[in-house]
């Protein structure tokens, strides 16, 4: 095998591999979103998935509203994974390892809070999926924005469980380029 191949099988992967990831994982999402929409338009909500549905877009709206936030839904054995290859891309065991390793030091980079604007919100059984946009200030007087899709398990009116996909390229730069406040 020639070094330069030899390299490349031993270099982390490239810028490009992770855009080209990012990219498929986007589309991943869009396309099973797009099932979901057919689906509910098919049929109708069932009780549970209108109660579930109704919690998590009211968090969306305190969150909006600076009152509240969808992590206020949060069971404090929740288990929060950020998929893909961010910095923060990992399984966080509970509600307070998750609020202290993401969402602190992230609010804690920003000039301006963070908005949501919800593109769409489904239900299927227990799972709520829920795909927004996001843009606050940073602490730098630059913008951050991002599109989210979360996938939340409720149980009882809680999030026991939770995935979400986002711009890992966009949220690198930020969280290394904006130091946090005390």
């Amino acid at each position: 095998m020639s070094h330069t191949a030899t390299a490349a099988i031993c270099r982390p992967q490239s810028l490009t591999m992770r855009v080209f990831n990012a990219i498929l994982g986007i589309a991943t999402t869009i396309l099973a979103l797009g099932g979901l929409e057919a689906r509910a338009a098919a049929q109708s909500l069932t009780e549970t998935e209108r109660r579930n549905k109704a919690a998590v877009e009211a968090g969306f709206e305190a969150w909006a509203a600076g009152t509240g936030s969808p992590y206020d839904l949060l069971a404090d054995d929740a288990r929060w994974t950020i998929e893909g290859y961010s910095l923060a891309s990992k399984t966080y065991p509970s509600r307070e390892a998750f609020l202290r390793e993401v969402i602190r030091p992230f609010n804690a980079r920003m000039k301006a809070p963070l908005k949501p604007a919800i593109r769409n919100v489904y239900a299927d059984g227990d799972t709520v999926i829920v795909f927004f946009d996001a843009r606050g200030i940073a602490r730098d007087g630059e913008p951050y924005a991002n599109t989210y899709a979360w996938f939340l398990d409720m149980r009882d009116g809680r999030i026991v469980r939770a995935s979400a996909l986002f711009d890992s390229i966009a949220f690198n730069a930020f969280w290394t380029r904006v130091t946090p406040v005390d």
